[in-house]
């Protein structure tokens, strides 16, 4: 089994391999960048009720364009996740019910309405479920572009921007989106636009979710928002080290992600398997381990404390703090 495992590893070439866990890595990183946001307020569904609803703009991008050209597709996709955000918040205001409900009722409308728009396209084009559900992330190597004079996969190049966009607003605006996230009444008295902001970490998101989709597809993009930050979320009690932390877990999925999805199947003897698929069950090992783990928030520290603070009652001692959940603070 090891020799199989050591056999299949030592064929990994940067050509392609390479490419694929940078692809993979920059998808990770650009949407670790946002995660704490989303999970610290509430709105972990976000990112699948975008990558769901993205469907119409395609369609409707393919329709217009008659071409699955790249920016036009990009561009279909954008719009209509940005649109999401904006008609989620709007039932939510006018409708006067919570997040997740406005959620469902705007995505699954616009993934019927993609839905149908595709049924007037299907004659015209071949269609992929697989590579909807999964994305192409393997694929990533074969559409180069010139940059700088290298041939760079499209792909890399796409969600390196996306990622810097992300870094380079997380980092503008980090004070705004803290205060904003924790408490939007105490942004907005201290002169923070706290609408401005949740509409940019939206806008955010559905870029994100869009360049996403064509590596990841469209059910695992949830996976790298949401888990890193979960994860990170259970290690530490500081926003600014939750951030480097799911970055740092979403990075590390991602190349055990592509390493283990060549290595496990060989050890049994079989072929490689999805990568997408893979870096989203290492993500959330990651996250069991640090359900389990996490020093302070973890199920086996809160065990010991527990057993500690029996014993410190049965002794007549005074317990000390026994620590409490919380969110993440400042």
């Amino acid at each position: 089994m090891l020799q199989r495992v050591t056999e299949s590893l030592s064929q990994l070439s940067w050509a392609l391999d390479g490419w694929i866990i940078a692809a993979a890595v920059l998808c990770a990183a650009a949407s670790a960048l946002l995660g704490p946001f989303l999970v610290l307020r509430r709105m972990s569904m976000m990112g699948d009720a975008i990558s769901h609803a993205v469907l119409p703009g395609l369609a409707v991008a393919f329709l217009v364009t008659g071409s699955r050209a790249s920016l036009p597709m990009f561009v279909g996709a954008a719009i209509v996740g940005i649109l999401t955000a904006l008609f989620t918040e709007w039932v939510r205001g006018y409708g006067k019910v919570d997040e997740g409900a406005s959620m469902g009722v705007v995505f699954t409308a616009l993934f019927a309405l993609g839905l149908l728009l595709v049924v007037q396209a299907a004659d015209k084009v071949d269609l992929d479920p697989g590579c909807v559900l999964y994305g192409a992330i393997e694929l990533t190597p074969l559409d180069t572009t010139s940059f700088a004079g290298h041939e760079i996969p499209r792909v890399v190049l796409t969600l390196g921007s996306v990622c810097l966009l992300n870094l380079i607003c997380v980092t503008l605006f980090f004070k705004e989106l803290k205060i904003s996230s924790f408490d939007p009444a105490l942004a907005t008295t201290l002169g923070i636009n706290a609408r401005f902001m949740h509409y940019l970490l939206m806008t955010l998101v559905a870029i994100t979710a869009v360049a996403c989709f064509e590596s990841v597809g469209n059910i695992l993009v949830v996976a790298m928002l949401i888990v890193p930050a979960a994860a990170a979320y259970m290690l530490t009690d500081r926003l600014s080290v939750m951030v480097v932390l799911t970055v740092i877990l979403g990075v590390l999925a991602a190349v055990l992600g592509h390493l283990s999805a060549i290595a496990v199947p060989a050890a049994f003897g079989y072929e490689s398997t999805n990568t997408a698929g893979m870096i989203a069950l290492v993500s959330g090992c990651l996250f069991l381990l640090a359900t389990l783990l996490a020093p302070r928030h973890g199920i086996i520290s809160k065990l010991i404390t527990r057993a500690r603070l029996s014993r410190q009652i049965a002794e007549g001692t005074v317990p000390g703090e026994a620590g409490s959940d919380r969110p993440a603070s400042p």
